[in-house]
């Protein structure tokens, strides 16, 4: 499928400032940049680079002067999400795992799986197979956490999210990943723009990999699965936050959308999996 993204910041600057962008979309197996354009006004040299752990890609500019900073991203995009039966879907073996992986199972900021792994047991540690306790935890989450627009800062962690019981993407995915992780499933933040998201903005869901590959779920069903359109990687939020600051700027103005360019398209949900008897894979 063929997508179209967009999205716009301005943000007004009293000193320099110097700023790491995460907008653009990643290149991978499941999904091609056909084009794009990424604009700053006024017009600064940025320099790009890629995470060394995956391929996030990064932005960084600095200013020096006071006034307003305007920042456009454009891109077309081919995604292929696959659908996997879930017969052929293995369990991990904590020996086996490569080292990349491994760090996907250690607590970080936002994910404070030591401090979860006792609620994680009570909940989901009657189950054995990787994919059937991600996808619970994806289940128990949609169930137990509310979706309540603006309900949480940039400092809100998994731990709260469970306290308080409500949350935005940002938290779900976290509370997702602290989940997994204290079971042993390695898990990861991953970004998104999202086709058919309402109100538009980006969205974030968590990913566990299980058997060798990746797999994404969004708890908040709040998008179809089929029209992710992935920009970022990471432990979780802080290392794929759509602009990580150094200085004080002020953010004044954001704006996504997210666009179909096949007149076919055919939503993909959680419930539409569950029958298909098939996980799904965008990674």
């Amino acid at each position: 499928m063929n997508f179209r993204v967009n999205c716009g910041l301005r943000y007004t600057l009293r000193d320099p400032a110097t700023f790491l962008f995460s907008i653009q979309c990643m290149e991978m197996g499941a999904q091609r940049l056909l084009k794009e354009s990424l604009k700053f006004s006024p017009s600064l040299a940025a320099q790009e680079f890629r995470n060394s752990g995956n391929e996030t890609r990064f932005s960084r500019i600095t200013t020096a002067e006071v006034g307003t900073l305007e920042v456009s991203y454009d891109a077309d995009v081919q995604i292929s999400p696959q659908l996997v039966p879930l017969e052929t879907i293995v369990s991990n073996q904590l020996k086996d795992l490569s080292p990349e992986v491994i760090p996907m199972l250690f607590p970080s900021r936002y994910c404070q799986s030591d401090r979860l792994r006792q609620p994680a047991y009570e909940l989901f540690g009657h189950l054995t197979e990787s994919y059937e306790i991600a996808l619970a935890i994806r289940d128990w989450l949609a169930s137990n956490i509310e979706y309540v627009s603006g309900s949480s800062g940039e400092n809100c962690s998994a731990v709260d999210t469970l306290d308080r019981r409500e949350g935005v993407c940002r938290d779900f995915a976290h509370l997702g990943i602290a989940f997994c992780r204290a079971l042993n499933v390695p898990a990861r933040y991953a970004s998104f723009y999202a086709y058919q998201l309402n109100p538009q903005d980006f969205h974030a869901c968590f990913e566990a990999f299980i058997g060798g590959a990746w797999y994404t779920f969004d708890p908040t069903g709040l998008a179809p699965l089929n029209g992710l359109i992935r920009i970022a990687n990471g432990r979780d939020a802080a290392d794929a936050a759509v602009c990580t600051i150094f200085g004080n700027p002020e953010l004044t103005l954001s704006w996504v959308t997210c666009s179909c360019l096949d007149a076919d398209f055919v939503p993909l949900t959680q419930a539409d999996l569950t029958e298909r008897h098939a996980a799904i894979t965008l990674a």
